[in-house]
């Protein structure tokens, strides 16, 4: 089984919303000024990314972690501790204003894929993973581009 879960599908897109939400809110001034008037700054541009990225970072921690679980001994072990990788990334990476915290979530996502990519291959993580992971994470670099970037 290769195609990926409808509701794993679906979930995983609606969490792209806040990077997409970002992005469009960097690009279109008119809908940043209505984001910040209905939302809040913290929820527009660049902000809303860097935040939610840090989260989304910790959170595939957690994934990858009962990834490790599925297994023992020094196997276990490597995937223990690749694991807390991107929390420990996202959480001392980050500063420093919003582009360098921008590229830093740019390389965490990207170093999360092959993490990912690792499991995958040793088949503790489903078999469609790599498919919804690469998707997600396009979206997610080509977010945060534009924060970065533009």
């Amino acid at each position: 089984m290769t195609q990926i879960p409808r509701s794993a599908l679906l979930l995983g897109l609606a969490g792209l919303i806040p990077f997409v939400w970002g992005a469009m809110t960097t690009l279109n001034t008119d809908l940043q000024l209505w984001g910040v008037h209905a939302l809040g700054p913290r929820f527009v541009g660049p902000y809303i990314q860097l935040f939610y990225g840090s989260v989304i970072l910790s959170f595939m921690s957690g994934v990858l972690w009962g990834f490790a679980t599925k297994t023992t001994g020094p196997v276990a072990t490597t995937g223990y501790a690749l694991s807390v990788l991107p929390a420990l990334w996202a959480f001392f990476m980050t500063g420093g204003g919003p582009v360098s915290a921008g590229m830093a979530l740019m390389a965490g996502f990207i170093g999360l894929l092959g993490i990912d990519w690792l499991f995958w291959k040793q088949e503790l993580a489903p078999p469609w993973w790599m498919h919804l992971r690469v998707l997600l994470t396009a979206i997610v670099v080509i977010c945060l581009s534009v924060g970065v970037f533009l």
